[in-house]
């Protein structure tokens, strides 16, 4: 089944990260990304409790880790997100926020195989407090105020590179 699919996915696109993914292939990606989380993860509670304090920090570890591929926003429009294969998901529409908070860990924590989402835990899950952080501020992206993004843009990575500086 799978090198059927497979041999179908490349057909269509050969192997260029710009296409854009079938109907057939996303639906598949997604029930694999479902199954990949042990049931067990899949139902765990979020340990860290929510708080106003707690969501600024955790805006600003995504501003500053996250936001590369995914955007400050959750949009995934980055020259990253938009490039890679398959493309960094919108984290604000029901594909995301329909996760359950421990599949939402899940995937901070292990990364997506065959996809661009490395995976950013460390250690023993049960000590991973920043992936578990990041699940509460994921749940507030559709609800992002113009205050934060703008707070936000200050914990963004900064470059060297000469061609990110606009004063020539």
């Amino acid at each position: 089944m799978v090198s059927g699919w497979f041999a179908y996915a490349f057909f269509q696109t050969g192997f260029s990260a710009k296409a854009k993914p079938s109907a057939l292939e996303v639906v598949m990606a997604r029930q694999a990304r479902h199954l990949a989380v042990p049931f067990s993860q899949r139902n765990a509670a979020n340990p860290i409790p929510a708080s106003p304090d707690l969501l600024i920090e955790a805006r600003h570890h995504f501003a500053d880790h996250c936001a590369t591929c995914h955007a400050n926003d959750g949009s995934g429009k980055t020259p990253i997100g938009e490039n890679v294969y398959p493309k960094a998901p919108d984290l604000r529409l029901s594909d995301t926020q329909s996760m359950s908070d421990g599949e939402l860990f899940f995937v901070i924590h292990n990364g997506i195989r065959f996809t661009a989402m490395p995976a950013w835990g460390k250690g023993d899950p049960a000590e991973d407090k920043d992936s578990w952080t990041l699940v509460h501020f994921i749940r507030h992206l559709p609800k992002l105020t113009p205050d934060e993004l703008e707070d936000m843009k200050h914990y963004n990575p900064k470059t060297d590179h000469p061609a990110a500086d606009h004063h020539h």
